[in-house]
């Protein structure tokens, strides 16, 4: 399995050749800011791939087959002064990733007067161009839009300015996020749950946008690995469900022992084809051995989703691309959908049955068992949480009728109160909208019923993700 989750960024500053002999020091001042921004690059947990100072096209087409051959995610262009912008182009043109243009001044204003005093006009002229950041920026625009180049814009100060470095490091986390989804092994068990037409979707067109492998897979198969877990294993995993929830009295131990051996079987499966996520669905009904398996999964898939292997049920392949997002993005990211409305609290109870994440639990999860699996075949045991107290975030891959995907996201709160205590997760959101403008504007962009919620106001990284993927991406609040 891929093992690369750092983010590859390339980053380069630009100069003017010709300066350098007229004007003393300013080739070695401009190289020290683009030592500044690498230095603070590295602290975001990033592979940095620095050319440091390019002043020639010369030096441009080398930056350019640099990044490319090292497969940078993301470019990083800091411009320092007036440059030509055919010191640009031919080095992001090749590696054909988004650019982040930094428009970074050293100071937030020149000292006018220490300036005016200097007296020599060279010195001065010397002076401004290490304050000329801005300059060639619109330049530099104008050919990337003519050129079919995604840019973005970060401008401020180079030194003590929390938004310049919070935009880099969200567009740092984003493209990190879209390697992690370049690179994922997403396994798909079983089939739809039939009728909803909502959630079916265009394998290849996930694929084409997010990248990753899919791994069909047979629910049998999970079956026959349960046959080859032995006791010892078994005994293992029930310390680790008592170590993770909180397993109530009226839990058969027949049950526990029974999702003790398909949580092992679940592990040797992800093992074998070594997933970063799974979607699965099976009525179970007609097969005893499938049915056993099937209604026994609920805590193996929950401690998977705990470890950065989402798991989501009804075989919602849209919803687990959502949820490993949001748990790349260290959210957190529990499959939910509505389950009521509360107009006297103006709150959206929302929840799912199934699998949870516990990462994101208010306090310890609760393991009940379930005479019936509603709508489903079977019964056992399944886990009662709600989202921790706080700002969180929703996403929905949502595909659009003209073959394409857009982000849905919303940002609200999760809020005590009185949940429904039926051995599903669900909690109480509160948006700035209210809860009757947000069902009707989150409804209006034609989202499946279900969506992924994290912990967090993460909006502005689904964004940048979105725009590093082209996806569009709408947040209704």
């Amino acid at each position: 399995m891929y093992k690369q989750t750092k983010a590859k960024v390339g980053l380069f500053g630009i100069g003017l050749q010709a300066y350098w002999d007229q004007f003393e020091g300013l080739r070695e001042r401009l190289s020290g800011y683009i030592d500044v921004v690498a230095r603070s690059m590295e602290l975001f947990d990033a592979e940095i791939v620095n050319m440091g100072l390019v002043d020639t096209p010369e030096k441009a087409f080398e930056a350019g087959a640099i990044f490319k051959r090292e497969d940078v995610d993301i470019i990083f262009l800091y411009v320092s002064t007036y440059a030509l912008s055919a010191t640009v182009l031919p080095a992001v043109r090749k590696a054909n990733v988004p650019v982040i243009v930094l428009n970074l001044s050293p100071q937030a204003s020149i000292d006018y007067k220490s300036f005016n005093k200097l007296h020599d006009r060279t010195a001065m002229t010397g002076e401004w161009l290490a304050h000329c950041s801005s300059c060639s920026v619109p330049e530099i625009a104008n050919v990337f839009n003519r050129s079919n180049i995604s840019f973005f814009q970060v401008t401020g100060i180079l030194n003590d300015d929390p938004h310049v470095w919070k935009e880099v490091k969200e567009w740092v986390d984003a493209a990190r996020v879209a390697r992690i989804m370049y690179h994922n092994r997403l396994g798909i068990m079983g089939n739809y749950y039939g009728g909803m037409l909502d959630i079916y979707t265009d394998l290849t067109l996930q694929c084409a946008t997010f990248g990753g492998h899919m791994e069909v897979i047979e629910v049998d198969e999970l079956s026959h690995l349960r046959e080859s877990v032995t006791g010892e294993e078994i005994e293992d995993k029930l310390v680790e469900i008592s170590k993770e929830f909180d397993v109530q009295h009226d839990c058969l131990h027949e049950d526990l022992y029974r999702a003790a051996q398909t949580a092992v079987a679940l592990d040797k499966l992800v093992n074998k084809y070594q997933l970063g996520s799974l979607a699965y669905y099976h009525k179970g009904s007609g097969n005893p051995a499938n049915e056993n398996t099937i209604t026994s999964v609920i805590l193996g898939n929950s401690i998977l989703t705990g470890k950065n292997i989402p798991v989501a049920g009804e075989y919602e392949i849209k919803n687990v691309q959502a949820m490993k997002i949001m748990d790349s993005f260290g959210a957190g990211g529990s499959f939910t959908e509505y389950y009521a409305m509360d107009f006297n609290d103006d709150v959206v109870l929302m929840g799912h049955d199934g699998p949870c994440h516990p990462r994101i639990a208010e306090g310890r999860i609760k393991v009940k068992p379930l005479q019936v699996y509603h709508g489903k075949v079977g019964n056992g045991l399944s886990v009662e949480m709600s989202i921790t107290h706080g700002a969180v975030t929703l996403l929905s891959v949502v595909e659009t009728g003209n073959g394409t995907l857009k982000f849905l996201v919303a940002e609200g709160e999760s809020v005590p109160g009185e949940i429904l205590e039926i051995g599903n997760t669900n909690s109480r959101y509160k948006f700035s909208l209210g809860a009757r403008n947000f069902v009707e504007a989150w409804n209006q962009e034609g989202p499946a019923h279900h969506c992924a919620i994290g912990s967090g106001h993460v909006a502005s990284k689904i964004k940048k993700l979105g725009k590093i993927l082209k996806i569009a991406t709408v947040q209704v609040c």
